[in-house]
């Protein structure tokens, strides 16, 4: 597989390394050392698929050019727009061309979520009455000292994406809205810490993240009618736990296993494989992106009904 890698900032020096031999140009309008300054620039036939690391206002038209042309696209989350019906078309554009349109949440492939997912499936916590998310971590200054980071809605887009693809992965979709319980701005412009969910959905879901977690930070819980799953810390910061206790009736101390991993992140080169493996039968995700975009808008406008924020 030949490809593009466009935007050459933290994520797609990521991509970068992790494609390898794959990769065959890069774009990026101001990074030094980028082959191409926009995707125009690049010959249609020395490449089949593009990595899509850019600042979100440039995804949809990026994104437009590509598939148009048939190319496969694995593009940074979140993927947004101003109204759903730019999704729609990103979707319909990617079936009509039989082309991979691949919107990347690389903590699917966090080793412990997916053995999270495996114990969930499997049924043998029962019902699940609560699941919590706690992720933070201690970037706030780097987001404000940005050229275009801390703006809009802050960091509800950046890790709140992430918090809803893991309820799509894990639980499928809500049958409730989401409501914000708090809405904080310590240090930046825009949101340094959020804190949302699903009440009245089962399971429940309680999402809290931040910018002002000064160790970076990830917290799951999981409540369930025969015990509970617990994961403390992501593979990239290491070392990661997962926890599955087992209920005892009418109570008592429940007999729990452990396990820890002590590993560098394995999430971006099991992404991207699985994004080759995609490209042999043409698919999309767009059908997240655009609930998460619906939540997303109906959590902006609760925020501020006026549109004037």
């Amino acid at each position: 597989m030949r490809v593009v890698v466009a935007g050459l900032g933290v994520q797609g020096k990521k991509r970068l390394a992790i494609a390898g031999n794959d990769a065959v140009a890069t774009v990026d309008p101001i990074a030094a050392g980028a082959r191409h300054r926009g995707i125009e620039d690049v010959p249609l036939d020395i490449y089949d698929a593009a990595l899509v690391c850019t600042p979100d206002e440039v995804k949809i038209p990026m994104l437009t050019y590509l598939l148009k042309h048939g190319k496969h696209v694995l593009v940074e989350k979140p993927l947004v727009a101003e109204s759903n019906a730019e999704l729609v078309r990103l979707r319909d554009l990617a079936r009509k061309n039989r082309a991979v349109c691949y919107t990347a949440y690389n903590h699917r492939f966090e080793p412990h979520i997916i053995r999270l997912k495996r114990t969930l499936d499997s049924g043998e916590l029962g019902r699940v009455y609560l699941a919590k998310f706690f992720y933070g971590n201690g970037t706030a200054r780097d987001v404000r000292n940005s050229a275009w980071r801390d703006k809009g809605m802050g960091v509800f887009p950046d890790l709140g994406s992430h918090l809803l693809d893991w309820t799509l992965f894990l639980f499928g979709r809500p049958t409730t809205e989401a409501e914000v319980w708090r809405n904080d701005r310590f240090e930046n412009k825009a949101s340094d810490h959020f804190h949302f969910g699903f009440r009245g959905n089962i399971p429940e879901l309680d999402f809290e993240m931040t910018l002002l977690s000064w160790r970076n930070t990830f917290r799951c819980d999981v409540y369930a009618e025969n015990g509970s799953a617990h994961i403390d810390c992501l593979c990239k910061w290491g070392p990661s736990t997962f926890t599955l206790r087992r209920r005892v009736l009418p109570s008592g101390r429940p007999p729990e296993e452990t396990e820890t991993l002590t590993c560098a992140d394995p999430t971006w080169k099991a992404e991207y494989e699985h994004f080759l493996r995609l490209c042999a039968e043409p698919s999309t995700n767009i059908d997240n992106d655009i609930w998460i975009n619906g939540v997303f808008g109906s959590i902006r406008r609760s925020l501020d009904p006026t549109g004037l924020d």
